[in-house]
């Protein structure tokens, strides 16, 4: 499973890349706002189109790199997918444009499928699509049909949906059972979705019976437990918070292994290195 990276703070995803696991970054809106709060806060000037192309550099041609456009109407949308992919792909040819599978603000919108037209227009044209605000198998597949290079479902955000549905308090990192939730005898759903790693796993069988080439990148991530069961499911891509990824390298006894191991070497051993 590949690993992106889901944030937009360029100390962030400077230290990840350091680590030498991350294969991607993936931004949005509210990510890129959280960065110039954050730069603005350390009394940085901050100017977006020069940020966004050393975050890009930073990244380097083998990890593509999300920017999702902002609009909500097909027109707005393919004139911007097309700026931002015109303006900032030349950096390290590493772009690819978010689009709402639907974007639709109410039900029974009339720009519903303005979405797919546009995935359907970039992808013919050869720009890259991740279809954001994936919350049914079905959406998954028909952003697949129209092109998407990847489909990204929100696991984390079906979680906290699920229980909501039934006034049931929690706080965003908790774990929810990839199993799903059992209150008395009924198993909580959506349609007959349990879980946000069951959401994934239904589209992995999905694409696994047509042979789709779109890659499901598994979003809204929320702990590492959560990561390992959409690893388990087969998440082609987890795109993880910087906190996440941290958790994921951590656990009591290999801290306590790397005490033990000091304290049992020998002064025969130490010299070996001396």
């Amino acid at each position: 499973m590949k690993i992106f990276i889901d944030t937009a703070n360029l100390d962030e995803i400077k230290e990840a890349l350091s680590w030498g696991i991350v294969d991607g970054i993936t931004t949005n809106p509210s990510l890129i706002k959280k960065a110039v709060d954050y730069f603005k806060g350390k009394g940085k000037e901050f100017s977006m189109e020069s940020y966004i192309k050393e975050l890009l550099a930073a990244a380097g041609r083998e990890r593509p790199v999300s920017l999702e456009v902002i609009g909500n109407t097909e027109e707005e949308m393919y004139r911007q997918a097309k700026t931002l992919f015109e303006k900032f792909n030349g950096v390290a040819g590493n772009v690819v444009i978010k689009i709402p599978v639907n974007p639709e603000t109410e039900e029974g919108g009339k720009n519903a499928f303005d979405g797919l037209k546009v995935i359907k227009a970039l992808s013919d044209e050869g720009i890259p699509v991740n279809v954001t605000l994936i919350m049914t198998p079905v959406q998954a597949l028909l952003a697949a049909k129209a092109g998407a290079k990847y489909v990204s479902p929100f696991a984390g955000r079906i979680d906290d949906y699920l229980r909501s549905s039934k006034k049931i308090t929690f706080e965003k990192h908790d774990y929810f059972p990839a199993e799903g939730l059992v209150l008395g005898d009924e198993i909580v759903n959506d349609n007959g979705i349990v879980s946000g790693v069951d959401l994934v796993g239904s589209i992995r069988d999905i694409f696994n019976n047509y042979d789709f080439d779109t890659e499901i990148l598994a979003a809204s991530v929320r702990n590492a437990r959560q990561v390992r069961e959409l690893a388990e499911v087969g998440a082609d891509v987890a795109t993880i918070p910087f906190a996440v990824l941290k958790d994921m390298i951590s656990h009591y006894k290999t801290r306590e292994g790397m005490v033990k191991f000091a304290n049992d070497t020998v002064p025969e051993y130490r010299e070996i290195f001396e």
